[in-house]
């Protein structure tokens, strides 16, 4: 849809050029719009003819197989989408007359992560009518769960191969080898990791997820240059159950900032290395194309990228 050249109009827009609008911009089609609305494409492409003269911009260029918003139409997504999104949330309506209200969203990813990030930051659009349901598990598992429907959203670990799945990126979690105090004294802290490397580890235990030790493995390439010669005390598939153990004297291990950062600053761990370079790991939050007949999806995905921002 190009070259239009009209004025705009004033006065107020109308909502449902709006909402159309937003799920045509999600979905990349007129057909998957009409389709999530309960309207004709040609009902969606009059709608969007409209909005465009009353703006006076060009929203979308048509492609061989769907449309892309144009620079212009995603600015206006991020102004709308939030404020359309809670409207629907509180009417119980997804922009069809007399829709149902939207069935739960299916949410899956790291226990930890969901648990200490994701859940707090949805608790408002619970409170506004919101379903959700969970599902914890390790990243590969959940990714062949999303693939066949399982899932609505996954937030993983890793970003997922081929173009089945999309992805945006959703934080990055930073990764910190962390001790108990007393064990850090016992082993000389922080200045004898410096001057000596993490041989002034040796004969502690070490406390990790799982057996292959994925996190502390990666920690002792990337910052001290060298393979991580040992095996596992205790193994805790929750990454809270590692953080209680180590905080309780039990040994070290490599943990993600996030998950720590309260005992850090108490005290209650010490921070046995601060390299210039710590390894990072970006997490994303994936989805279906085209998999959001729900609207509710699209709001959660959208709440979770903002609040990602700032974890």
């Amino acid at each position: 849809m190009t070259g239009m050249g009209q004025t705009a109009a004033t006065g107020p827009t109308d909502l449902n050029l709006l909402r159309t609008f937003l799920a045509v911009h999600r979905s990349g089609s007129f057909t998957a719009a009409a389709r999530v609305l309960g309207l004709s494409q040609p009902t969606v492409t009059t709608q969007i003819r409209a909005l465009e003269r009353r703006l006076g911009r060009d929203l979308f260029e048509r492609q061989a197989r769907g449309v892309v918003a144009v620079p212009f139409a995603d600015a206006l997504a991020l102004r709308v989408a939030a404020p359309l999104d809670d409207l629907a949330v509180v009417t119980g309506d997804d922009g069809r007359t007399g829709a149902p209200v939207a069935g739960p969203v299916r949410l899956a990813g790291p226990a930890e992560l969901l648990c200490l990030r994701a859940l707090p930051a949805l608790a408002a659009l619970v409170t506004q009518g919101v379903r959700l349901r969970t599902s914890t598990g390790l990243t590969d598992p959940l990714l062949d769960e999303l693939r066949s429907g399982q899932h609505d959203l996954v937030i993983s670990t890793v970003r997922p191969r081929g173009r089945s799945l999309s992805a945006v990126p959703l934080m990055d979690e930073e990764f910190v080898l962390v001790t108990a105090p007393g064990v850090a004294e016992r082993v000389g802290g922080p200045p004898a990791v410096a001057a000596a490397g993490p041989v002034v580890l040796h004969g502690v235990p070490l406390i990790t997820y799982a057996e292959d030790l994925p996190i502390a493995r990666r920690y002792w390439r990337h910052v001290f240059g060298r393979r991580l010669d040992c095996s596992a005390a205790v193994t805790v598939p929750d990454l809270r159950g590692v953080l209680s153990l180590v905080a309780a004297g039990a040994g070290f291990s490599v943990l993600p900032r996030y998950l720590c950062t309260a005992e850090l600053t108490s005290g209650a761990l010490t921070l046995l290395a601060d390299p210039d370079d710590p390894p990072i790991n970006t997490v994303y939050l994936v989805q279906r194309p085209g998999s959001a007949a729900n609207p509710h999806v699209a709001l959660v995905r959208d709440h979770l990228v903002r609040a990602g921002r700032g974890w």
